[in-house]
């Protein structure tokens, strides 16, 4: 779970204008999220790996954003991007370290999307939030964990300030449910879009 990020050296305005934050049922949700990750996806070159990092564990419903939004993207799997972190096989405190020491050593100059889930104020619960930089899993709840990502993905799933461990602990499913599944279809979009010329088969999303 994710409380903060930080943002790599470069343009403030490029990246002010790059990041976005957005309900999940605005009706541009999908198109405004493929677009914004689509800007960092453009300029990479053709040969260099795009992993997909989602974090988070499936014993926490507010926390298991990453988990279903890597399944999510498992079930679509095209061979154009890595994954890790799925409900089968979760990215989380105790593997986080391994797992991007494994990337640098098997991938070709990884470009690295990190997905999370993180508690923010009330009236932005429910929003998805795309930015430059890494996210810093377990920032919000007092964790020490290594930064993560080239870009970021967050979903405000709750509240925060108090009782952060409660308040993941009793998170709607519902709504992490459907945020999960926007965040899949818009990074399968975007990278469909830069790296296949073939059509883009949507799958389905919930109500």
């Amino acid at each position: 779970m994710n409380g903060a990020w930080e943002k790599r050296p470069g343009s403030a305005p490029e990246s002010a204008a790059l990041s976005l934050k957005i309900p999940f049922n605005d009706p541009s949700v999908l198109h405004r999220l493929s677009q914004s990750l689509e800007y960092y996806l453009e300029s990479l070159p053709q040969d260099r790996s795009i992993v997909i990092v989602c974090v988070g564990t499936d014993r926490s419903t507010g926390d298991s954003l990453g988990p279903l939004v890597g399944t999510a993207l498992a079930r679509e799997y095209s061979g154009l991007f890595e994954l890790y972190g799925t409900l089968e096989e979760p990215v989380h405190a105790m593997n986080l370290a391994d797992t991007l020491l494994k990337i640098t050593r098997t991938s070709r100059q990884p470009f690295i999307i990190a997905v999370d889930a993180c508690l923010g104020q009330v009236s932005s619960v429910g929003c998805i939030q795309v930015g430059d930089g890494p996210v810093r899993p377990g920032a919000g709840v007092n964790k020490e964990l290594p930064p993560v990502g080239d870009i970021h993905m967050t979903g405000i799933v709750n509240v925060g300030g108090f009782m952060e461990y409660f308040v993941l602990q009793n998170t709607r499913l519902n709504l992490v449910v459907k945020m999960s599944e926007i965040i899949a279809k818009s990074i399968y979009s975007a990278i469909h879009k830069v790296r296949s010329n073939r059509p883009i088969i949507p799958f389905a999303l919930p109500d």
